[in-house]
């Protein structure tokens, strides 16, 4: 038996890849472009093992999803393959709808070939999980209930709206041609093997190399915070147990302001890492907000944890505590990250106003 995961050697896909072959012996093979975010260096503990089977390719490769299908027969098919970053969803919005739009397409539309091609008990066992965002719900106001899954969609940026146009594509393929769909929009994900252009991981190393820590506006925008390793106990959950064609929202119960996470990253540094030089909350830097900034996301995970007994293990406390000692504990993963292209990137995006 095996399982096709897309996006498999990004942040949360590489996490899955790992915790999933740390409890199972089915085989996955993991299909991903290496873009600017994907690294196989996440996954190198996994060298030799038979276990693992890498595919470097395009999700917008038709032939290559059917030549995958054909050659492995998963039983699943787990779609992490995204554009991610909603800044650079701002400033290129083309990538986007690429990746998430045409790609999620490319994967229906060969998952729905090979799904119609098996015999009734293949049939019955195969699954199609799409992972997505909290962020197709749009912005909360502060005394607002947090996201359910029956809220309304409402994107406000390139990245939630091409999240949502993929969305949608997975249910409507499931009410025309019955492929047997699941869905979760997951809220904001860390921990280990974060690309650091995301808020915790890039004030993490800039603390560390006491450069400016950018915080958007007034750093009170608000977020659900979930450890990554909790978000892959939820996907196993639903991948195992969901009901057909029905989403899931995953959640950390962790609602906190931007500038309170900046401030628990600066203090778990200074208690494990002193600064000679004083406190890095020193370093903290307000910049020019974003275009369309979203000032709050929450999500309600009832459901969830009602129908299939999930419920986050990690308290917020103890998983960033865990993320900040990651990033201590392998400094030369955090350097080889931090390509030229990556440096310009954040000095561009950032820029003082």
């Amino acid at each position: 038996m095996s399982i096709l995961v897309t996006g498999g050697a990004g942040f949360i896909g590489s996490n899955f890849v790992l915790d999933w072959l740390r409890q199972s012996d089915e085989t996955v093979v993991n299909l991903d472009l290496l873009s600017y975010a994907g690294n196989l260096e996440n996954l190198k503990s996994l060298d030799g093992d038979a276990r693992h089977v890498f595919v470097q390719g395009d999700i917008c490769d038709h032939a290559l999803i059917d030549k995958l299908l054909a050659e492995h027969r998963p039983r699943a098919l787990v779609h992490f393959a995204a554009e991610s970053h909603v800044d650079r969803s701002i400033s290129g919005p083309a990538a986007f709808m690429r990746t998430n739009v045409e790609g999620t397409f490319t994967l229906l539309e060969a998952a729905r070939a090979y799904w119609t091609a098996m015999d009734d008990a293949a049939k019955a066992a195969f699954r199609f999980h799409h992972v997505s965002t909290d962020e197709v719900y749009g912005s909360l106001k502060p005394c607002d209930p947090p996201f359910a899954e029956t809220n309304p969609y409402e994107p406000n940026s390139p990245y939630s709206a091409s999240k949502a146009a993929s969305d949608h594509l997975v249910r409507a393929w499931h009410h025309t041609y019955g492929l047997p769909v699941v869905t979760t929009n997951c809220s904001n994900n860390y921990g280990p093997y974060h690309f650091p252009e995301k808020l915790i991981p890039l004030m993490i190393v800039n603390a560390l190399a006491a450069k400016p820590l950018p915080v958007y506006g007034d750093g009170q925008q608000i977020r659900d915070w979930l450890y990554v390793t909790d978000h892959c106990a939820a996907i196993r959950a639903v991948l195992a147990g969901g009901r057909l064609g029905e989403t899931y929202n995953i959640g950390g119960w962790n609602e906190m302001a931007n500038i309170d996470i900046v401030k628990t990253v600066c203090a778990l540094l200074d208690e494990f890492r002193p600064d000679p030089a004083g406190p890095y909350a020193r370093l903290i830097t307000y910049v020019k907000d974003r275009p369309g900034h979203d000032r709050r996301y929450a999500i309600d995970a009832r459901k969830i944890e009602q129908e299939l007994g999930w419920r986050p293990a990690e308290t917020f406390a103890t998983g960033i505590r865990k993320t900040v000692q990651w990033y201590l504990d392998h400094p030369e993963w955090v350097s080889r990250v931090q390509s030229g292209a990556y440096r310009d990137w954040v000095k561009q995006q950032y820029a003082a106003p």
